[in-house]
């Protein structure tokens, strides 16, 4: 039976991996006892005998952890950004070109972050599809539901009389140094990241990244765009869909407590807007981390996986 570790159990990230594991008959799950949940000889060990181990850690936490690896055959799967863009990791979208074969023989993989998933699944088929160019300058808004800010985020946004202002949405990553920026550049051959405005809001979960585009940045229209999409996405969790009816709205909590994500696009020659809804703690993190771990043992890679329509 495959042995799995999850090192940071306790995180949002963390928690929402054991949950979904527990439940599964094919893996067997190792358990620190809490008094050595942090220690390092017992860290060691665990991420050494376990066959594949998650690490739900702060970026210098999961260096630390990968430092402690000396079996030669230990997976490990980085939920945090430390190792988005290094070197020997290979970066795990199984349906961007090429991921897939990549992640199945890897040793090595680091998970996405959230509003990356959203902007890469959006912005790298058209780089490889050559409507757009790698100067290209583009801008991204992102909502997110309060889970993505972690434990303290979430209860901050349930406490019983909460600060104010958590009722309305809150933009932020105002420096323009969000920690996704480099793997959303680096994915999709961007010699710029984007223009990025990320936005909090008051509901628990869901993600709506979306990407504009006009003449300035591509030369492309809403149809050519869309046959890219139809083309590019035909096996994973990423689906093209041609126009969610919602009375001309677009909720970003529609995916909520899902694993797969949707993209449309909308709008005309002129004006056009990309848009990928997907759940900021499904295919934006824990979803995407067992994904990526099904991968590596060969099983279908929506096993125990939640994919199903919206009301």
């Amino acid at each position: 039976m495959t042995r799995i570790f999850i090192d940071g159990s306790a995180g949002t990230t963390g928690l929402r991996i054991r949950e979904r594991l527990a439940a599964r008959k094919d893996l067997d799950l190792i358990t620190l006892p809490e008094e050595v949940r942090k220690d390092p000889a017992a860290r060691q060990e665990a991420l050494n005998t376990a066959d594949i181990s998650f690490l739900c850690l702060p970026d210098d936490a999961a260096r630390e952890a990968v430092s402690l690896v000396t079996s030669s055959s230990a997976v490990l799967i980085d939920t945090s950004t430390a190792h988005r863009t290094a070197e020997g990791w290979v970066y795990g979208f199984p349906e961007l070109k090429g991921q897939r074969e990549a992640l199945r023989d890897a040793k090595r993989i680091a998970n996405p972050g959230c509003h990356a998933t959203g902007f890469i699944s959006l912005t790298a088929p058209l780089r490889e599809a050559g409507l757009l160019r790698s100067s290209v300058r583009l801008s991204c808004f992102s909502l997110t539901g309060y889970s993505g800010g972690g434990k303290k985020m979430i209860a901050e946004y349930e406490a019983e009389e909460r600060y104010s202002l958590l009722d309305g949405p809150r933009q932020y990553g105002l420096t323009q140094a969000h920690k996704h920026l480099p793997e959303m550049a680096a994915l999709c051959g961007l010699e710029h990241p984007p223009v990025f405005c990320p936005i909090v809001a008051s509901y628990y979960a869901g993600m709506e990244v979306t990407v504009p585009l006009t003449p300035a940045e591509t030369d492309a229209t809403p149809e050519e765009i869309r046959e890219v999409y139809r083309e590019y996405y035909q096996d994973g969790l990423v689906r093209f869909a041609e126009a969610p009816d919602e009375s001309g709205f677009l909720s970003a909590s529609a995916y909520a407590g899902r694993d797969d994500l949707e993209i449309s696009v909308y709008g005309n020659a002129d004006r056009m807007i990309l848009t990928a809804r997907f759940d900021n703690l499904g295919k934006g993190a824990s979803g995407a981390a067992i994904q990526n771990m099904n991968l590596v043992l060969g099983l279908p890679e929506n096993t125990g996986l939640s994919e199903g329509l919206h009301d």
